[in-house]
């Protein structure tokens, strides 16, 4: 198992309590394994990205466990983590053409970069240069200023440098919500690449686009205001979805074909609830159009299938 969440709390302190963004977590990722995490703007994935790599204010650590390849990861301890940060848990992130130096020539960016972090730069450029021209990017562009680059290649750049030292996970957070459709595609296909050549274990693939995930990812993790809704193979969770907000969200998606001025778009009705007093029970209850009484009490995270699990109380009752 490469990494394994044990009911996970991270909060965010502010001046009016905590803000339950991360919320009693927990998942395992499989060696090999591309997990994509979805869910609303809100729903708690920036935070469960950013808690497994660089857990720093407001963000705060309240409980919970986390084990990548059978050791313990202290996210809630900062120095300690800089022995994980890039070599054993890397990140693409959201912001990923803006991450580099804008100042510093890439080049020298990734050479700063390394020895930071106690490698020496002549014995890892010789595998930069062959992962540059994996992505189709010249050497060349070891002398240019990130400036210079298109969001397309500043994206495949950034990939490189976050996989150069085979991390055992790879968390992409949002990163093709910036591309258009093509080059959305292309940075995909690579990371599914990435993954078959060894150069990272497994991957969580961050999205608000179930669409996205549909096309590469082995399982899809559903979150909605901090808490777990869904999780199951993709086909399952896209085509036989058991909780309302799984099935909404896939709903939602456009179609190939279908003209939505005859037919408009379907979305979910309602906001997702304050983070900062959630109401009691399922987060979701709210805007469910099969809600009742029983919603009021929080719903047990429930085996439907094999490796396919939901927290809805309808789910619990039908299989009682």
């Amino acid at each position: 198992m490469a990494l394994k969440l044990d009911h996970l709390k991270v909060y965010y302190q502010t001046l009016h309590g905590q803000v339950k963004a991360l919320d009693d977590i927990s998942l395992q990722l499989k060696d090999g394994e591309i997990l994509g995490v979805a869910g609303e703007s809100g729903c708690g994935k920036s935070t469960l990205s950013n808690a497994l790599i660089l857990l720093k204010p407001p963000m705060r650590f309240i409980s919970g466990e986390v084990y990548l390849d059978g050791e313990k990861v202290p996210i809630e301890e900062y120095q300690k983590m800089v022995a994980f940060r890039f070599k054993k848990i890397s990140i693409i992130p959201q912001y990923a053409m803006n991450a580099m130096n804008p100042t510093v020539k890439i080049g020298r960016y990734i050479q700063d970069l390394l020895l930071v972090r106690g490698e020496t730069p002549e014995k890892v450029f010789p595998e930069l240069k062959r992962r540059l021209k994996l992505v189709e990017l010249s050497e060349s562009i070891l002398d240019l200023f990130p400036i210079e680059l298109s969001g397309g290649m500043k994206q495949r750049m950034v990939m490189v440098i976050a996989t150069l030292l085979n991390p055992s996970l790879l968390i992409a957070d949002e990163i093709t919500s910036a591309l258009d459709v093509s080059t959305q595609k292309a940075v995909s296909e690579m990371l599914v690449e990435f993954r078959n050549r060894g150069f990272v274990k497994s991957i969580i693939f961050v999205t608000h686009d179930v669409s996205v995930l549909y096309q590469i990812a082995d399982r899809i993790f559903i979150m909605y205001a901090g808490k777990f809704a869904e999780i199951g193979p993709t086909q399952t969770v896209i085509h036989h979805s058991r909780h309302p907000y799984t099935g909404m969200l896939v709903q939602a998606m456009p179609e190939v074909g279908i003209r939505y001025e005859k037919q408009p778009l379907t979305g979910i009705p309602g906001q997702p609830p304050l983070l900062l007093h959630p109401p009691e029970g399922c987060r979701f209850k709210d805007r469910c159009p099969f809600a009742y009484g029983r919603c009021n009490q929080v719903p047990p995270q429930t085996q439907i299938s094999e490796g396919h699990e939901v927290a809805c109380w309808k789910e619990v009752e039908k299989d009682a």
